[in-house]
Order: C-alpha cells, then sequence, then structure tokens
C-alpha cells in the first residue's frame, strides 16, 4: 500500500489530466460561490446543478443579496432541487453570516460548523477550495472511492464507518495543492469510481485498490439497509376562480415541502365542501375527482388524489392574506412550488377550459 503522500501525488497527476477545471463555481473562487456549489451538489449530480447555479447567482451573486432576499424568491430559485431544508439553511445561514459576521464567512472548521445547514464535509470543500487550507472532504463520491480502496466494510451512514472513512480522508489530504485534491477526489468518484461499472483501467490509483484486487468493487461502499416505505394519503384541493386563478397556501417552515406553496389538503374528496365555505364561503361547482398519483419521498409514499373545482362566483373579497394567494396561471408570481405542484399547474396553465380530471 502507498503512503499518503504517494496516493496523492497519483490524484493530482490524474487531475492535472483529466480533472475538470471549469465549472461555473471553479470561476471566481470566493466562500459564498463554493458554498452554494456544495450545498446545491449535495446528493444532486452535477449536470443537474449547473443550472441551478447559474440562475442563482444571477440573481443573487453576493451573501449579502441572498441574506436581503425574500424567502419566497430563495425558494422559488431553488424549485426542482429537492431537499428544499437546504435552501431554507442556506437563506438563514445567509442573514446569520451578513448581519452577524459583517459578511465574512468564517475561516474555521468550527466556525463553519455552527452555520445552518453546514457540515463538516461542505466546511471542509470552503476551507480547502476557497481558502486554499488544509481540510479534508468526504462527499458521497470520496465516500465511494475511498470504501473501494480499502475495502471498508458496511453502509457509510453507520457512525463508526463514517468515522472510518473520515479518518482515512484526513490521512490522504496533502498539506500542499488542497483545493485541487478536494476537487480531484470528487471528480474521480464523479467519472471513473461511478456506482456501477467503475471504469477502473483509467483510474490512477488503480494498482492498490482493494476492491478491485478482489474483483468486488460495486460491493462498496456497503448498502443502506433496505427498509419498505409507508404509504400516506391527501387529496389536493385544486380551486380555480372565474379568472382561472388557482388557490395557493404557504407551508409551514417545518415538514414536508416546509416554505412552499401548495394546494390545500383535505383527507377525503367529499371534503371540499367544508373547505370551500370555511375559506370563501362559497360551494363549490365543476366538482371533478382526478386520478390519485404517487410521489415518493426518502421516508414515505404520498398517494395524492386531485379534487378539481371551479366557484361559481368571486369571493366578495380577495381573501388574500399572508401565507395565501390566488395564482394567476398567465402571469405566474416567484414563488417556490413543491414538485407535483408546479407540474399540475404547469398541465392546469397548458389548456384553457373549465378545470377537470383530464388535467391531471
Amino acid at each position: 500500500m502507498p503512503t499518503p503522500e504517494t496516493f496523492a501525488a497519483r490524484v493530482l497527476e490524474w487531475f492535472d489530466q483529466h480533472g475538470r477545471k471549469d465549472l461555473p463555481w471553479q470561476r471566481d473562487t470566493t466562500p459564498y460561490r463554493v458554498w452554494v456549489s456544495e450545498i446545491m451538489l449535495q446528493q444532486t449530480q452535477v449536470k443537474t446543478v449547473i443550472p441551478y447555479f447559474e440562475r442563482f447567482m444571477a440573481a443573487l451573486p453576493q451573501v449579502q443579496a441572498l441574506a436581503e432576499a425574500p424567502e419566497d424568491k430563495v425558494l422559488h430559485l431553488w424549485a426542482g432541487l429537492g431537499y428544499y431544508a437546504r435552501a431554507r439553511n442556506l437563506h438563514r445561514s445567509a442573514q446569520r453570516v451578513a448581519h452577524e459576521l459583517d459578511g465574512q464567512f468564517p475561516t474555521t472548521l468550527a466556525g463553519l460548523c455552527d452555520l445552518p445547514g453546514i457540515g463538516r464535509s461542505t466546511a471542509g470543500a470552503i476551507l480547502s477550495i476557497a481558502l486554499g487550507q488544509r481540510a479534508s472532504i468526504l462527499d458521497g463520491n470520496v465516500k465511494r472511492v475511498l470504501a473501494r480502496y480499502h475495502r471498508v466494510e458496511g453502509w457509510p451512514g453507520r457512525s463508526a464507518v463514517h468515522q472510518s472513512l473520515w479518518d482515512i480522508a484526513e490521512q490522504y489530504t496533502p498539506a500542499e495543492r488542497c483545493a485541487d485534491y478536494s476537487q480531484a477526489m470528487m471528480d474521480l468518484g464523479a467519472t471513473l469510481c461511478t456506482r456501477s461499472a467503475p471504469a477502473c483501467e483509467d483510474c490512477p490509483v488503480r494498482r492498490d485498490c482493494e476492491a478491485r484486487l478482489y474483483g468486488d468493487q460495486t460491493q462498496y461502499p456497503g448498502k443502506k439497509p433496505k427498509k419498505s416505505l409507508p404509504v400516506k394519503t391527501t387529496c389536493f384541493l385544486i380551486a380555480r376562480n372565474r379568472s382561472g386563478d388557482v388557490w395557493l397556501e404557504k407551508r409551514p417552515g417545518r415538514g414536508i415541502w416546509g416554505g412552499l406553496w401548495c394546494f390545500p389538503e383535505i383527507d377525503q374528496p367529499d371534503d371540499h365542501t367544508t373547505r370551500t365555505l370555511g375559506l370563501w364561503g362559497l360551494a363549490a361547482e365543476n366538482i371533478e375527482t382526478g386520478e390519485p398519483f404517487r410521489h415518493t419521498f426518502s421516508h414515505y409514499h404520498l398517494d395524492i388524489t386531485p379534487v378539481f373545482i371551479e366557484l361559481g362566483k368571486d369571493p366578495d373579497a380577495v381573501m388574500e392574506a399572508t401565507g395565501q394567494l390566488w395564482y394567476n396561471l398567465q402571469r405566474p408570481p416567484q414563488v417556490g412550488l413543491a414538485a407535483p405542484v408546479a407540474e399540475l399547474l404547469s398541465k392546469l396553465g397548458s389548456i384553457n377550459r373549465p378545470l377537470t380530471s383530464d388535467a391531471e
């Protein structure tokens, strides 16, 4: 087994020839840009993140701009990336940096990890890539490389396995060229040491990779123990007024779709009468129940039944308040939408007739 210095040298030599050096966040490198990119890249592929990152930076180029932006704007820019707690934590951290730290990011691991949503690996990326400090990272790609290289048994979600991988990562991180090394390790996992069909013959550390020597690369890292996901049900009440606008409500900051705009939920399709009378003092017309569809979260399935209704007349008062709005399909406001809500609204906006189950 080569020394840590030899391992790092081989990885850096490969990076110099084959690494990615022109990703958007590698230009004009700042702690802010690296931080936003690292949060976006959590559980999301580079090719998906690139357009989101570029739109985000165009709209909110500095931490002060993010801190001062309304939450709805932040969530709107994030819509489609999922895991919306990331965006809410990003917003909260920006406010801390802008208002409590004079716009300057902490320059220590502990200081960065004290900010909402920043863990040890994200902090390490900011320190190494943006600030040139010796700091280790351990994102999903790096875990895969190191788990295979040393045939580290077990699922990395278990604390003992996770700590073992951190120990290896710390040992191999070089004192020089830490920014290039961090990027190289991420690139190695993303482009060669992939989950399936890894390109081992092109890997710079293949000669000593224990999983390759045993021929069981895809067994590492260990898989998360499978559990059957429970199924929950709900109904979306999709109400449209005579102008064709659709009623939305902002969800609480915590829980699923926290801070995003959604249709009101009811337990059963027949519950629409109580809800519409409570909201507007009106009964519904042209009631149609659509086909149920499934939206899957990491911890359960949600079966959603859309209930389409029209109001026979517009409410006497607009009755919009904080957390409520009539969503104009032709001139949509910039608000964050839950994924199934965005999909349904898109379908509704493409038709010019009363709401029916065909719109689902």
